[in-house]
């Protein structure tokens, strides 16, 4: 057919000429092969479990003694490494195992995280802690990332929220655990009943940690830190909480125990205590000296967290 006539009816039927099958179709190109993304599985043994855990241990060590965020960022960067190792491992033990590390490396840097104010990226870490955990069938690590991140309600203010999970913690533990993790979790318990200010269960609370107390610390428990000096601390602090001048004498301890500089963030921590028991007493005088070195050091170690409790007395 003639191009004149072509056109002819396709203005008549309004139709292309492809359409009236005056012409032939033109060839419709195949597609090319789609590419099929293979994921890159990671290979985990014995080994590397090891490397990791020993990573995990370096960064705990460095934050007790320096803390700040420059930790945390290497912290947080260990944490997404492992997690996405764990993501693309094969089932099996080693998997678990890997998942275990992710557990505490995540607990860590959750609570740098809540030290350094950051309570949504803590809350978050938490999780990952806690997930990992479950997956590894480790029910001491889930015990302790669960009850661990109470403290993110704690700063929060939902104080009676932070005390139910820190009890359903302990009470959920469906095995045996080492007795340093149930002195720990009791502890944390009476801080969060100090906090509500439920004077006679706190220390009830704190009396069952101590009771639990083994004489040394847990190798088995690294993400633990908890003896008889860290104890009575805890206990002075509570009992700072409480607005008992008590605390003084048992903080005073703790702080000769611990000497100076050498655990940055709870020295921080314990001076803030001490500063608040000894203004209780009304001795301004040393409240302030411990406030003002707490505030020196919450400087250094970058703790947002302290550094909120330190304005708070001050401006008291």
């Amino acid at each position: 057919m003639g191009d004149f006539y072509r056109e002819l009816l396709c203005e008549v039927y309004e139709r292309s000429a492809a359409e009236l099958g005056l012409v032939e179709p033109t060839p419709v190109a195949s597609a090319a092969p789609v590419a099929v993304a293979i994921p890159q599985f990671s290979k985990v043994d014995a080994g590397l479990v090891a490397l990791l855990r020993g990573q995990t241990q370096s960064i705990r060590l460095l934050d007790r003694r320096l803390g700040g965020p420059a930790i945390f960022r290497q912290a947080r960067a260990h944490v997404d490494s492992v997690e996405q190792l764990v993501r693309y491992a094969l089932p099996g033990d080693q998997r678990d195992s890997a998942a275990g590390e992710l557990s505490q490396a995540a607990a860590l840097a959750g609570w740098q995280a809540l030290d350094l104010g950051n309570l949504d990226e803590a809350w978050q870490l938490h999780e990952i802690a806690t997930a990992a955990a479950r997956e590894s069938g480790d029910v001491a690590a889930l015990a302790y990332a669960r009850a661990q991140q109470a403290y993110v309600l704690l700063d929060s203010g939902q104080l009676a929220d932070a005390h139910t999970l820190i009890t359903s913690a302990r009470e959920r533990v469906d095995a045996p655990v080492p007795p340093g993790l149930r002195a720990w979790l009791y502890a944390a318990e009476g801080e969060a009943l100090a906090a509500l200010g439920q004077r006679d269960a706190a220390l009830r609370a704190l009396d069952l940690a101590d009771a639990e107390l083994p004489d040394q610390l847990d190798d088995t428990l690294p993400y633990v830190m908890l003896d008889a000096g860290h104890l009575a601390r805890w206990r002075g602090n509570c009992a700072a909480r409480l607005g008992e001048t008590s605390a003084i004498d048992d903080l005073t301890a703790a702080l000769d125990a611990m000497g100076e500089g050498n655990y940055g963030r709870a020295e921080v921590s314990l001076r803030v205590d001490l500063a608040i028991a000894h203004a209780a007493r009304g001795d301004l005088t040393e409240s302030h000296r411990h406030a003002q070195r707490a505030a020196d050091l919450a400087g250094r170690t970058g703790s947002a967290r302290q550094r909120r409790r330190i304005g708070e007395l001050l401006s008291a």
